[in-house]
């Protein structure tokens, strides 16, 4: 079977300042004596519209009093290379240095360093034997991009005995020296990756005359906040404030920062969101929907082995992939002929056929999983369909706090407003005019202003996965 008939009904949408202007009848017959039956009530067809949730379920706010943050994030405790090219008869190994490093001090190898080096395949893959050998000359620089180190393998006369189909890795385990020897030759300094975002100004407003102020309809209007009543300006106006406020959800989602290719006017600078920041420092897993048996998630596994290893994530998705989460958890719940187990559910069938599962664990990790309204609502990211999710560790970093001078956790998503003793722009809202309470000017009409400048930060970013359709 098949959807033949889809309605997404984005029309009627918003417009500008059509309301009060259009909507008179124009057409009295009073011929036709009768009234029709009219429902005096709006009737709300879409539920909750708005789609802000996910930043207020994950993600802290505080207030920042710069244009600009800056943070840092550990690099790993242990030193590893890939992309090793090895000289089998003179044991030179030639290290390509990975973007960003000091040619000066690299590669961070020492003599008297043990190591253990093993071949990869093409996928960047180990395949074959593991050796083991010690550091005799300490790394060199060869080009700006390259480095060398002499190491002499422990097994063997040297390193043929490697599968260096496409070069090897090698790892640093330990040192050894030779008795009456002078100690360890140089130090390694602590290394790290700094980072910067800048935050955003986002204003929107709503505009009525005075006269409009006094319009009445026959038609009962409600919004999301509870408000009702006859005056459609209010509802108006509290729909606008519900759209900016998604907008500063979406914001922090969607940004981007500005490009060196763009022709964007001074002033503008975009910011890095959610979705960019997986992008560049982040996992990105395409068509996890497909995986009908929950196979990917071992591929998952390995990969928050390689990073973090924090052991609650919770999974953001859409329909789809909530539907084949669901599907492959209910498959691995059932076992043989005429039996099933429900162990997982407390032994309880009531609630293994509840296949709204709400977590699960596999391996050491839980992950607990909610459908994200803002990749199923059509009018907004679900009408594009290249994002199926998010994975998002459940933890805090720890960081140095410049007000408080003192380190504190934050979770790894928070959003920094500008904020001062003297003007808090995390949410502004005012009233110029001369309607409605505001005697600010001459013009006869009621302005309400919404502002916010504010950006997300994403720390740690290699623990996240962003779920992409192909």
């Amino acid at each position: 079977m098949a959807l033949t008939t889809g309605i997404e009904n984005l029309q009627p949408s918003q417009t500008k300042g059509s309301l009060f202007q259009n909507n008179y009848i124009t057409d009295f017959d009073f011929t036709k004596q009768f009234l029709p039956d009219v429902y005096e009530k709006e009737a709300e067809i879409y539920g909750n519209r708005s789609i802000s949730s996910f930043l207020r379920m994950v993600s802290a706010e505080m207030p920042s009093t710069s244009d600009e943050i800056r943070w840092v994030e550990q690099g790993r405790l242990h030193t590893r290379y890939e992309d090793i090219a090895i000289n089998t008869t003179t044991n030179v190994f030639t290290v390509t240095l990975p973007t960003g490093v000091d040619t000066a001090s690299a590669p961070a190898i020492r003599v008297g360093q043990t190591i253990m080096v093993q071949g990869v395949t093409a996928a960047n893959a180990p395949v074959g034997i593991v050796l083991k050998g010690v550091v005799t000359v300490a790394g060199a620089n060869t080009a700006t991009s390259e480095g060398t180190f002499t190491a002499v393998c422990y097994t063997a006369a040297d390193w043929t005995g490697l599968t260096l189909t496409n070069g090897a890795t090698a790892v640093v385990y330990g040192s050894e020296f030779a008795k009456g020897s002078a100690g360890m030759t140089g130090s390694i300094d602590a290394d790290y990756s700094s980072y910067t975002n800048k935050p955003i100004i986002l204003k929107d407003n709503y505009q009525i005359n005075g006269s409009d102020t006094a319009q009445i309809g026959w038609i009962e209007v409600t919004s999301e906040n509870g408000a009702s009543g006859y005056l459609w300006y209010l509802k108006s106006e509290h729909e606008t404030r519900l759209r900016f406020e998604d907008y500063l959800e979406m914001s922090m989602v969607e940004s981007v920062k500005k490009g060196a290719g763009s022709t964007l006017g001074a002033g503008y600078t975009g910011s890095e969101g959610f979705f960019a920041a997986l992008e560049a420092r982040g996992n990105v897993f395409e068509d996890l929907s497909s995986d009908a048996d929950l196979s990917d998630f071992d591929v998952i596994l390995k990969q928050l082995d390689k990073n973090g290893s924090i052991e609650e994530n919770m999974i953001y998705a859409n329909r789809a992939l909530s539907l084949s989460i669901d599907d492959g958890l209910a498959a691995k719940n059932s076992y043989g002929a005429g039996g099933t187990s429900y162990g997982v559910f407390n032994n309880s069938e009531d609630m293994a056929l509840n296949l709204g599962f709400s977590g699960f664990r596999r391996g050491s990790y839980d992950f607990y999983k909610t459908d994200w309204k803002y990749l199923n609502d059509f009018a907004t990211r679900g009408g594009f369909g290249d994002v199926e999710g998010a994975i998002i560790p459940a933890g805090t970093s720890t960081v140095y706090d410049q007000d408080l001078g003192k380190n504190i956790k934050r979770p790894f998503l928070h959003v920094r407003y500008r904020s001062s003793e003297t003007d808090d722009r995390k949410m502004k809202t005012w009233i110029t005019g001369s309607v409605g309470g505001a005697y600010t000017s001459d013009v006869d009409e009621m302005k309400v202003n919404f502002l916010s400048e504010r950006c997300l930060i994403t720390q740690g970013a290699n623990n996240f996965f962003l779920l992409k359709k192909a």
